[in-house]
């Protein structure tokens, strides 16, 4: 981090939680077992009970928890998989992992995730899924989603890698889906120390076979019923997590008081605040747009205080994505080239917030 900077983007060393952190860590290391043990059991019954969900399957990542559940779910080579230009590649690349095909339908400009109408229109025969992506913190509409997959006969994997704790119309992120897949990542709204993931299920059948996925294929030990791969969330992130998930709720109301501060202050700003579209946006990210962003974050820097861009580049123009043959989606294409993220964290100060306001409101339009 520059020493200009005054407000970093985000803060991720432990801080009133460091003192359950490393009492975790080291009744993890007193008890001499490092994968899929005691903690982990935990830690998925705990993660299923605050996601409003019958399973949760602890993996090593948010990508693997997206191609397993996918994969659980019986989708592979020649299937197609609609779901949103605008994410980390990612949401994509755990398609692809599968042998399945992304299909990309564009986004609603005003919510900033998958479009139901555009979801309608790229169904093919091969499609078989939708994964929308609750971007931002912000849920996608899933009402309308829910509504075009059971008309085409399609199952639903939320891409909830952002957004723990979300609820959409009320209700936690996931229900009424197939399964929903969640990230650890230390920049998450529950992050770990390293690298995390679980998928959340109230399907056990689909539950068990994501267990028997992620560990080789294994039915029991050395007993390998099918082809799996080697995807364990262990004991030391497992723990972590368990010290951090009572802090959830208190850390999301955070995020939204943060959130309504920064609407109240940048309404007037040279930059625009997408809507809050449901009330149960958790506020992973805070992106303004803008049609002058290089100018914008140079000038904000200037005044000591970092940005980042998510997503500079949708994925169906990622060169990754040619062998795919992604169709275009302009309203992707527009919010890529304005999206900037303010810092936005439970831990950012009120004089910091200030800050940025201030920094934002002197910026020329």
């Amino acid at each position: 981090m520059s020493a200009a900077v005054r407000v970093p983007f985000n803060v991720l060393r432990p801080g009133d939680d460091r003192p359950a952190i490393e009492a975790a860590i080291a009744r993890v290391l007193d008890s001499g077992w490092f994968v899929l043990g005691p903690e982990v059991a935990a830690f998925e019954a705990e993660f299923a009970a605050s996601a409003g969900a019958s399973h949760a399957v602890g993996v090593n990542t948010g990508t693997d928890a997206i191609a397993l559940a996918l994969r659980g779910l019986g989708i592979g080579a020649g299937d197609e998989v609609i779901t949103s230009p605008l994410s980390a590649a990612y949401s994509a690349l755990a398609i692809d992992m599968i042998g399945a095909r992304p299909v990309f339908a564009d986004i609603d400009p005003v919510r900033l995730t998958l479009a139901p109408d555009a979801v309608a229109a790229a169904v093919t025969a091969r499609t078989r899924a939708v994964l929308p992506v609750h971007l931002y913190g912000q849920p996608a509409d899933m009402d309308g989603i829910a509504a075009v997959a059971a008309r085409h006969g399609l199952v639903v994997v939320e891409d909830a890698c952002q957004a723990h704790g979300a609820t959409v119309a009320g209700r936690p992120v996931g229900r009424g889906s197939a399964a929903a897949a969640f990230s650890f990542y230390p920049t998450k709204n529950l992050g770990a120390l390293g690298d995390g993931g679980a998928v959340t299920t109230d399907d056990p059948a689909l539950a068990e076979r994501v267990r028997r996925l992620r560990n080789g294929g294994q039915s029991s030990r050395y007993h390998h019923d099918e082809t799996g791969v080697n995807s364990r969330l262990d004991e030391l992130q497992a723990a972590i997590l368990r010290a951090r998930l009572p802090r959830l709720a208190a850390a999301t109301a955070a995020r939204r008081r943060l959130a309504g501060r920064y609407r109240a202050a940048l309404a007037a700003a040279p930059v625009a605040v997408p809507p809050e579209c449901d009330a149960g946006h958790v506020y992973h990210l805070f992106p303004v747009l803008t049609e002058a962003r290089d100018r914008v974050q140079a000038d904000l820097l200037a005044r000591g205080v970092e940005t980042l861009v998510h997503y500079p580049v949708p994925i169906p123009r990622q060169p990754a994505a040619r062998g795919w043959s992604p169709a275009d989606c302009p309203a992707a294409d527009a919010a890529c080239a304005r999206l900037v993220s303010l810092p936005l964290y439970p831990s950012l100060a009120a004089t910091a917030q200030d800050d940025v306001v201030a920094a934002v409101l002197s910026l020329s339009r």
